[in-house]
C-alpha cells in the first residue's frame, strides 16, 4: 500500500535532458530544492546544464552510454549528493531496475515503486490485472504468445486485423498489423525481432486492431497516502507511427458520460497497481464509443502541460511533493477552457527525416494563452543522438475555436532557423477540416498525408519560410 511517511530530500538529479529537464528544474527552485544535471559530452552547452545548480557529465552522445548509462547517473547522484532523482520522460523513466538501484543506494525515485513499474511495463500482466479490476481491456491473448501456432490460435479465436505487441515496451517498436494468416508468421517474426532489440525481451502478445479508433489518455495522480486524483482526459489521436505529434484537451468528441465512465476505470486502474506519482492510463475508443485499456505510463507525459493549462495545476510540483511525503492540493473536478500542444520536432515537415544542426535564429511566440516549453535557444545544437523535440508549443482558449486560432497565431509567430521544423505540418493541421470538426481518429495523419498529396502543387509555396 502506498506510505505516508516522509521523505526528507533537498537536491534532486535530473536523469533527463532537453525540455523536460529544464521543465523539472523549474518545479524544484519553486520548492527551492537544489537540482543537478546529467549531460553527455553532445550537451555540454545545452540549458538545462546552464540552469541546474551543479551538473556532471555521464558519458559520451549515445544514450545507452550515457542518460541510460545506470552505474554513471547513480555515481553522479553519489558525488554530488543528490538525494532525489526525478527521471522525466524516455530514457530510464520507466526502468523498473534504475528506480530498484535508486532505493538501495537510499536514493528517492521520484514516481512509483520499482514493483509497479514493473508490473505496468509487462504489457501482458497489466492487462491481467485490469481484467482482475474490471477495466475493459482490449480482446487479445491471455499472457504472452510463444509460438506462431499458439498466436494463429488466438488470432483465430479474435479474429482480423490483429496486432502483434512487444510486451516489454512499446512506442511502435515491436508492433506489427496482420490481416490475414497469411501474413501472420513473417509479422510474428519481425515484432518478436524488433522486441528483442529495442527491449531485450522477445516476448509478445495478440490484440484484436481497431480501424480508426481514437486514442484517449487520463491523467491521474496517487498522493502519499493512497487517493487517486484524475485530471480529465487527453485526445492523443493526432499521431503518425504511433508518435503522438499534437495533443487536445478536453477530447472535442468524448461525452461527460463516457468521460466519467473512463476516468472511474482509470482510477480502478490505478489502485489496483498500488499507484503513487503522476501517471497516464491509455485507452482505444471505437467508434461505438466503448473504450479499452492499452497500458499505463508510469512517468510524466510529454503533453502534461495540456492538462496543466486547463486544470491550473502543477503536475511536477505535485510529483516532488508526493515524493517528499507532502500532502498535495485536489485538482479541480472540472477544466477550464481548451488546450492544444503541437510538437514542433527538428525534421522534415513532410517527409519527416531529422534535421539535426545549430539553431541560427530562434524567436519564440507569446501572448494570451501562449506557453512553451522548450531547452532551445539560438546557437543551441539538435544533436542527431536524440529525439527530436525543439519544442512543445502550448495554446490555450476559452473554446476549441479560441485555442485553435491562438495555436495558428503563436505558430505563425514562431521563427526557427538553421534546421527544419514542423511548423509547417502543424499549421496545415489546424487547418484542416476533419481536424477543426474535431471527428478525426489515429488515421488521420495517414489520410491527411494522402490528402495532401493529390493536391495540384502550388510552386510559390515554399513550407520552410515558415520555419
Amino acid at each position: 500500500m502506498a506510505s505516508s511517511s516522509k521523505r526528507s530530500f533537498k537536491k534532486v538529479l535530473v536523469a533527463n535532458r532537453g525540455e523536460i529537464a529544464v521543465r523539472v528544474i523549474r518545479a524544484c527552485r519553486d520548492l527551492g530544492l537544489s537540482t543537478v544535471a546529467i549531460y553527455s559530452t553532445a550537451d555540454r552547452n545545452a540549458l538545462h546544464v546552464q540552469m541546474a545548480d551543479e551538473a556532471v557529465c555521464v558519458g559520451p552522445p549515445e544514450g545507452h552510454a550515457s542518460y541510460r548509462n545506470i552505474p554513471n547517473i547513480i555515481s553522479a547522484a553519489e558525488i554530488s549528493q543528490a538525494e532525489a532523482i526525478h527521471p522525466g520522460y524516455g530514457f530510464l523513466s520507466e526502468n523498473a531496475h534504475f528506480a530498484e538501484i535508486c532505493h538501495a543506494a537510499g536514493i528517492t525515485f521520484i514516481g512509483p515503486s520499482p514493483e509497479t513499474i514493473s508490473l505496468m511495463g509487462d504489457k501482458a500482466r497489466a492487462k491481467a490485472l485490469m481484467r482482475e479490476a474490471g477495466v475493459p481491456v482490449v480482446p487479445g491473448s491471455i499472457g504472452t504468445i510463444a509460438t506462431e501456432s499458439e498466436g494463429l490460435d488466438v488470432a483465430s479465436e479474435i479474429g482480423y486485423p490483429l496486432i502483434i505487441k512487444a510486451s516489454g515496451g512499446g512506442g511502435g517498436r515491436g508492433m506489427r498489423i496482420v490481416t490475414s494468416p497469411e501474413e501472420f508468421s513473417n509479422a510474428f517474426q519481425t515484432a518478436q525481432t524488433e522486441a528483442l532489440q529495442a527491449f531485450g525481451n522477445k516476448e509478445v502478445y495478440i490484440e484484436r486492431f481497431f480501424v480508426n479508433p481514437r486514442h484517449v489518455e487520463i491523467q491521474v495522480l496517487g498522493d502519499s497516502d493512497g487517493t487517486i486524483y484524475t485530471l480529465g482526459e487527453r485526445d492523443c489521436s493526432i499521431q503518425r507511427r504511433h508518435q503522438k505529434l499534437l495533443e487536445e484537451a478536453p477530447s472535442p468528441f468524448i461525452t461527460a458520460a463516457l468521460r466519467s465512465a473512463m476516468s472511474q476505470a482509470a482510477i480502478a486502474a490505478s489502485k489496483a497497481a498500488d499507484y503513487v506519482n503522476a501517471g497516464t492510463v491509455e485507452f482505444l475508443v471505437d467508434p461505438e464509443e466503448r473504450f479499452f485499456f492499452i497500458e499505463m505510463n508510469t512517468r510524466i507525459q510529454v503533453e502534461h502541460p495540456v492538462s496543466e493549462s486547463i486544470f491550473r495545476y502543477d503536475l511536477v510540483k505535485a510529483q516532488l511533493l508526493v515524493a517528499l511525503g507532502e500532502p498535495i492540493a485536489s485538482p479541480p473536478a472540472k477544466p477550464e477552457g481548451h488546450a492544444i500542444e503541437c510538437r514542433i520536432n527538428a525534421e522534415d515537415p513532410w517527409t519527416f527525416v531529422p534535421s539535426p544542426g545549430t539553431i541560427t535564429r530562434l524567436l519564440l511566440p507569446g501572448g494570451p494563452g501562449i506557453r512553451v516549453d522548450t531547452a532551445a535557444y539560438q546557437g543551441a545544437v539538435i544533436p542527431p543522438h536524440y529525439d527530436s523535440l525543439v519544442a512543445k508549443v502550448i495554446a490555450t482558449g476559452k473554446n476549441r475555436d479560441e485555442a485553435i486560432a491562438r495555436m495558428i497565431r503563436a505558430l505563425r509567430e514562431m521563427t526557427v532557423e538553421g534546421i527544419k521544423t514542423t511548423i509547417p505540418f502543424h499549421l496545415e493541421v489546424l487547418a484542416d477540416p476533419t481536424f477543426r470538426s474535431g471527428r478525426y481518429s489515429t488515421s488521420f495523419v495517414e489520410h491527411f498525408m494522402e490528402r495532401r498529396e493529390a493536391l495540384p502543387k502550388n510552386p510559390s509555396k515554399d513550407p520552410e519560410a515558415e520555419d
